[in-house]
């Protein structure tokens, strides 16, 4: 899990209590990144207009939507962050609590650490605690 912790910092986990749109969950998801100039305002564009041109393909799970563009496009370092929501947001019909922004700089360097962040997903009680949205608790289970 050492690299998970690179990849996801606590800095770059958050919770919110309401949340109106997706698009604004992705923007809120990206601005850790964005301020540490680890993504580009390219990158979060390419995200949204992705699901406007594909639909919610990035639904991997209940609630659980993995945000993602074109690998390298706006890509300065390869990152993630997280948002919880209290609330659930449509994202295309789908509603979403969790909102995991990965940030790839090419087609294969990320694939080690999501693998290791869909593990932590595919854990029931460690997705469960997760979707109840305590900050405190949504941290430890990344450390």
């Amino acid at each position: 899990m050492t690299q998970l912790m690179n990849y996801l910092p606590k800095e770059h986990i958050q919770v919110k209590d309401k949340i109106s749109t997706w698009q604004e969950a992705v923007k809120i998801t990206s601005q850790p990144l964005l301020e540490e100039k680890k993504i580009t305002p390219v990158y979060v564009e390419n995200m949204i207009d992705s699901v406007y041109q594909n639909g919610p393909y990035m639904v991997l799970a209940d609630y659980f939507a993995l945000m993602h563009a074109k690998p390298g496009i706006g890509v300065c370092k390869q990152s993630m962050s997280l948002l919880v929501t209290k609330n659930e947001v449509d994202l295309a019909g789908k509603p979403i609590k969790i909102f995991l922004v990965l940030a790839a700089t090419d087609s294969a360097s990320h694939l080690e650490s999501l693998q290791e962040i869909m593990e932590v997903f595919m854990d029931e009680e460690k997705y469960q605690l997760i979707l109840k949205g305590n900050l405190t608790d949504v941290i430890q289970v990344f450390q």
